[in-house]
């Protein structure tokens, strides 16, 4: 399968791509992203074929119905990784909380975040295609917390490959920072910037698509690519786990096999909403996609309003900090696959030079037939969190909150909703904390020793010895920088 540009083609790039040659060089013509020229059709032989599989299994044969040009053997390599995570014949648990609620615990992985999912098998797929070449990489990735812990946990030490992580300094959770700033393999650069997350964000974007930049590492015999969800090595491996879930209900006889169901995610950078979406264009039985978003409420205004409007406004620091980003990248992957690549290109040129666009009635409806949105903000959050510790015995982080608030404004169907937890409680703690015991202003460590006792759970081991590791990246500088302290890294 061949891979298309979301905003046309330039002249310059090739008018299709393979799946390798789309994940070396994530940015297309004028600044767009790729995507599969095709879906496949799965459908419910699919599904019915793979309801007793393991999540490896039913990886692999999805992969394989891209047809992608990654040799067996390395898809074997990449899927293997699953096995490292708490348990290894299901890394995915689908837990219920009550009659229409089941989450989806994306989390279980060796940074305890959902971007694990995805970035563990891009790892070693991404570096055997550039040992394959004998080429060198360097990988930028820009994180609101949970990309860059995972990115730099899947690539250290990996042959071929060097990683810049830039993160908002103070805009992430302590566990999270601590997680990036420990590491020491002799490949990776952590870069914290004064500035938010959509600033390393226009930062990456700018380097991948800078022809000054990628001649500069031409002298140093590198090539440049990305770990964010602009890359579509993120986004393939992110359908997996919604059609795992929907599997998940149906073995725990839930669901029929062919009923529909809400999928309700936590929403930042839109890479997990992508990957729901294209489930369901692939044949999932969904009945819409539930977005839920924070006081950054830019995904709700769109999907309800018809417009995305980033005049006047700035990141607001909030208890869910891995969505606080006002640039949601993969939603123009969702503009190209409903509306076309001319207008995507106008719609992204418009939020480029004037910070806004609008979607006309027809193209606001054709949204509203598959999404639907809310925002909660960070006090309703915590309610949340503490109502459910205490009817359902089930504790939660602060983004998977957010999807309760929108389960109760935007389930309209007495349907089961699964609701996608992107990270673990261990990684927000203080906010936790406070929401169960009203404590404030507690450190991490603090706070994970209170949440432990109180809901009876072990800190695990990679998160308990964070607080005892030497710090190893020290890096702080202003977002003007960037380019030039990757350089000196290099």
């Amino acid at each position: 399968m061949n891979f298309i540009e979301t905003r046309g083609n330039d002249a310059t790039h090739p008018a299709e791509v393979t799946f390798s040659q789309a994940i070396l060089s994530p940015i297309a013509s004028f600044g767009g992203l790729y995507v599969p020229k095709s879906l496949p059709d799965l459908g419910e032989d699919f599904l019915n074929k793979h309801l007793n599989s393991n999540y490896k299994e039913l990886a692999k044969d999805m992969l394989s119905r891209f047809e992608i040009d990654i040799a067996p053997e390395v898809i074997d390599s990449a899927l293997a990784l699953y096995d490292d995570f708490d348990d290894a014949k299901n890394p995915v648990p689908v837990v219920k909380v009550n009659t229409n609620t089941f989450v989806s615990e994306l989390y279980h992985g060796p940074t305890r975040a959902f971007k694990d999912m995805a970035l563990q098998p891009f790892g070693i797929v991404l570096s055997s295609i550039a040992q394959a070449k004998n080429e060198n990489y360097l990988i930028l990735a820009a994180t609101s917390g949970d990309t860059g812990p995972a990115a730099l946990e899947t690539f250290k030490n990996r042959a071929n490959v060097q990683v810049a992580c830039l993160y908002p300094d103070g805009g992430t959770s302590d566990v999270q920072r601590l997680q990036m700033v420990t590491e020491d393999a002799k490949n990776l650069k952590v870069i914290g910037i004064k500035g938010d997350f959509d600033d390393a964000q226009n930062a990456l974007k700018r380097l991948l698509a800078s022809a000054s930049f990628k001649s500069e590492l031409k002298t140093k015999h590198i090539s440049l690519s990305a770990a964010n969800s602009v890359n579509f090595g993120r986004i393939i491996f992110q359908i997996i786990y919604h059609i795992h879930s929907y599997l998940e209900l149906v073995r725990q006889d839930e669901v029929k096999m062919g009923e529909k169901v809400y999928l309700n995610v936590p929403s930042g950078n839109f890479g997990n909403a992508l990957g729901g979406y294209y489930a369901m264009k692939m044949g999932l039985p969904v009945e819409k996609i539930v977005i839920a978003s924070n006081e950054n409420n830019v995904l709700t205004k769109l999907i309800n309003d018809g417009k995305y409007d980033l005049r006047d406004s700035s990141v607001i620091p909030t208890t869910s900090p891995a969505m606080d980003i006002l640039k949601s990248s993969n939603v123009e992957r969702i503009l190209y696959d409903m509306f076309g690549a001319a207008r995507t290109k106008e719609l992204m040129s418009a939020l480029e030079e004037d910070n806004n666009y609008a979607l006309s009635a027809p193209e606001l409806e054709s949204i509203q037939n598959i999404f639907s949105a809310d925002f909660c903000n960070g006090d309703e959050g915590k309610k949340y969190i503490k109502d459910t510790f205490e009817n359902s015995q089930y504790l939660m982080d602060p983004h998977t909150a957010t999807c309760f608030k929108a389960q109760a404004t935007c389930s309209d169907k007495n349907i089961k909703s699964i609701i996608y937890s992107t990270a673990e409680w261990t990684k927000f703690s203080p906010v936790i904390a406070n929401a169960l015991t009203g404590e404030e202003d507690a450190e991490d460590i603090t706070a994970l020793k209170s949440i432990s006792k109180v809901a009876s759970l072990p800190i695990p081991d990679m998160i308990n010895g964070l607080f005892d590791k030497e710090i190893t990246q020290n890096t702080i500088i202003e977002k003007e920088d960037i380019e030039k302290a990757i350089l000196a890294f290099l």
